[in-house]
This record gives C-alpha cells, structure tokens and sequence, in this order.
C-alpha cells in the first residue's frame, strides 16, 4: 500500500473528526471510515519519539535479539530479565504491577509491564521534568480478539509486538483501539464485553495509584477499582492471551531467558 505524504494524510484525519459524529454505513462509507482508522493509527506510531525513547527502544530491541533459543520462561520472568539488563544500562526502571477487584459485570485483572522514569529539560530556571517512559514487551497480544472483522485484524497486526512510548500515545492507542474492537465485535453480532472498554484497557497502563507500594525487587505495584459497568451478556473473545513466542518468532527475536 502506497503511504500517504503528510497533507493528504491530516486532511483525511480532519474529515474524519469532522464527520465523526455521523456513523457511517456498512458499504463505501464503512469501507472509508476504516481506512481512516487505519491511516490515524500510523500516524500516532509514527509520532516522532523523544530522544530518550528512541534510547530506551534500541536498548529494548539489543537485548531482545541477544537472546538464545531452546527454553521456555513465563512472561514475567522474560519482563523481569529485561527489567535486570535496562538496570545495568543504567536506566532507572521498575517493573509496574497494577491489579484490580471485581465489580459488577467487571471482572477482577492484573497486569504487569516495565516503567523507565526520565529526565526531561524544564523551562528556562526550572529543575528538570520526570517522565515515565512505558516498555511493554507483549503489547500487541492485549488488543487482539478471537473473531476479529479484517479491518480489525489489520489494526491489530500493525500494532508492534514491543511497545516503548509515553502515556500519551498509549492513551491514543487504546481509544482507537477500543473504537474499532467495538465496531468489529457488532459487526460479527457480538456484545462487547467490559474486559474491551476503554476503561478497563487504561487500568492496563495509566490508572495507577499514587499509594503503590515498591518492594525490595523494585516492583512496584498499584490498585485500582473500576467504576460501576452495566451487567451484559459475556461473549468471550479470547482475552488479550499472550502469545510472545510466536510474536518474536515473526520479528526475529530470540524468546529465551539466559
């Protein structure tokens, strides 16, 4: 597919956010509302990256090809292993936890991913600014769905199976993200589950607690409490199942801990 130059490509995002509060209808105008989506979603990953985090990346990326093949080693133990080598780098990381009860019609998750805290220039007489930098190395997998429509399959496919970015373009992915799989589960006749808003999505990566307690490993762990969700009929699509060995496999990353 032939990329857009950059007029033509803010022009189609100003159509879209012009029209967006008319659905558009399942033939052409469907066909168009998705390749929008689509061309939104590479403009967000294609958002220019802070100095910092293009850093981080190649770091992530160097010592997620180092590794060698022939055993298996839980996702944890593969986060943990990286966490230990961007430590030694000199990056001042920790691996977040965040967890939450169940509510109605809201089922109880955790999650765990690895957070570099940076420093970023303050204005002109002011201390420099802390900035967390998240690195997710199974980023991809929690989008995915059982039964997804071909425009969501594309979406989700282009996502990189190791994330490193800011709060910011997280927060950008998800409601995209959560958009399309809302769309994709209707148009397969399919409720949308709690476990695919956006709500619930964000408590992944951006609902942590200013309580969180850090242990001597320097994990840090969050709680937080979804709000209230109406009770719907559970359709279950999958979940967001890891599936980094294959999804490594495909980028010519080594999936083993040394």
């Amino acid at each position: 597919m032939a990329s857009l130059g950059e007029e033509e490509l803010v022009r189609m995002v100003q159509d879209f956010i012009e029209s967006e509060s008319t659905p558009p209808t399942i033939n052409s105008n469907s066909s168009n509302f998705h390749r929008t989506q689509y061309f939104i979603l590479q403009d967000i990953l294609r958002s220019s990256e802070t100095e910092a985090e293009s850093k981080i990346l190649n770091c992530v990326m160097k010592h997620m090809r180092s590794r060698q093949v022939g055993c298996e080693k839980t996702s944890s133990n593969l986060k943990r292993w990286l966490l230990k080598r961007l430590k030694m780098d000199g990056f001042n990381a920790s691996l977040i936890r965040t967890s939450w009860p169940t509510s109605l019609a809201c089922p109880a998750g955790e999650y765990e991913y690895i957070e570099v805290v940076v420093g970023e220039d303050g204005k002109k007489g002011k201390k420099k600014n802390e900035v967390r930098v998240i690195v997710d190395i199974d980023f991809r997998s929690q989008f995915e769905l059982a039964r997804p429509t071909e425009y969501y399959k594309e979406l989700t496919e282009s996502l990189p199976v190791v994330f490193v970015g800011s709060e910011k373009k997280v927060c950008k992915i998800i409601s995209l993200m959560c958009c399309a799989a809302k769309k994709s589960l209707r148009e397969k006749g399919l409720h949308v589950p709690p476990w695919r808003t956006t709500t619930y999505m964000q408590s992944k990566w951006l609902c942590r607690s200013s309580s969180g307690a850090t242990n001597n490993s320097g994990d840090v762990y969050g709680n937080w409490v979804p709000p209230t969700v109406r009770p719907r009929r559970r359709d279950l699509d999958g979940g967001g199942g890891s599936a980094l060995s294959s999804q490594f496999s495909n980028m010519g990353i080594n999936c083993c801990y040394v």
